[in-house]
Parts: structure tokens; C-alpha cells; sequence
């Protein structure tokens, strides 16, 4: 199971941004290209491995959450909605401040509202402050977070958000680089 993720990310290229070793891929970049079979393969584990029959909407995180959402939104037929990384002014947006190990920023929260069920679905985990301001934030606004998945987790952000939010992380492949190539350390499902 997820064999083509596998060895599409240990294919991927690493640079260097400052003392920080940072792989290329398609699911966390949209560089090199997305293979659509390895889209495909994660999209299809997901589905299979979670119940979704209380899923009302997919959510994702703009940019690199929006391929992901559309894949899964087409193998389920569950509508998704992205968190926007621009202010609309839509009656009851919502804005999320985060800070990552890259840096600060703001998000904007359209089209969820309390007591919806969703499935949270971002690209990858690497030090959980994306995905923890953004839990924290729709758990504020009463949304229900059915399941919370990210295909790749690197370093320690996983644990972080489980520990900030209560909420479970569900990974597919947890990875490290090592030595200038990416070592995929597990596959999750």
C-alpha cells in the first residue's frame, strides 16, 4: 500500500533553505509535476481506510491542500471548501493568524459553519503550526472535525498538534532527510 507515494518521495529532489534540508515533491510543492497515480493511490487510502458517511465537507488549506481535497472530493463525491489565504469580506469570515517554523501569516475561513462535519486534509505536518491554529480555530467555531489527514509527516509537528489540539493526526508516510535524500521511515496505514 502506497508504494507509488513511497517511491515518488524518495525520487524527490532536497534543498537547502538556510540550515533547513527541504524536499521537493508534488503533493507538498506541485513541483516536480503531480503524478496523477500517486494522487490517485492517496486519495483511494484515504477513502478506504476512514469511515466518511458523517462527512459533510472536505476542507483543505490553500495552496498545497487544494489538489489533495479535489482528488478525494472526486473518488467520494464530498464537496470541499478551502481555507483561503486572501480576505474576501464574505459574511461571517473568519481569520486565523499562524505561525510556522517558515513564518507568519494569515487565513481566512469561509463557507463552514457550526456543526458541520468535515474532514480536515492538509499536505504535510513538519512543525504543527498550520494545522494547529487552524484546529484550534474551527473547533472555536463549533465545527466538528470528523478525521484530520495528512499524507506526509516530517519531524516532530504531528505531536505537537495532537498535543496543542486533542486532535487526532492521521499520516500516511513519515519521512526525514538524511544525508541529502529523503528516507521514508513508515507507512502509516
Amino acid at each position: 500500500m502506497l508504494e507509488k507515494l513511497v517511491e515518488s518521495l524518495e525520487r524527490a529532489p532536497v534543498v537547502k533553505k538556510g540550515e533547513y534540508n527541504y524536499f521537493v515533491h508534488g503533493i507538498s510543492d506541485g513541483v516536480p509535476a503531480m503524478e496523477p497515480d500517486v494522487l490517485d493511490e492517496v486519495s483511494e487510502v484515504v477513502s478506504e481506510i476512514l469511515d466518511l458517511s458523517n462527512v459533510d465537507k472536505i476542507v483543505s488549506v490553500e495552496a498545497m491542500g487544494i489538489h489533495l481535497a479535489t482528488a478525494l472530493s472526486l473518488k467520494t463525491g464530498i464537496p470541499f471548501v478551502v481555507i483561503r489565504k486572501r480576505q474576501y469580506g464574505l459574511p461571517g469570515e473568519v481569520e486565523i493568524y499562524k505561525t510556522t517554523g517558515y513564518g507568519e501569516s494569515k487565513l481566512y475561513i469561509n463557507n463552514l459553519n457550526k456543526d458541520d462535519n468535515i474532514l480536515l486534509i492538509d499536505d504535510v505536518v513538519s512543525t504543527g503550526g498550520t494545522l494547529t491554529a487552524l484546529i484550534n480555530q474551527l473547533k472555536e467555531m463549533g465545527v466538528n472535525i470528523v478525521h484530520t489527514v495528512v499524507p506526509i509527516e516530517k519531524g516532530k509537528g504531528k505531536g505537537i498538534v495532537e498535543e496543542n489540539t486533542g486532535e487526532e493526526i492521521i499520516t500516511l508516510v513519515k519521512l526525514d532527510v538524511i544525508d541529502g535524500k529523503v528516507v521514508v521511515e513508515s507507512v502509516n496505514v
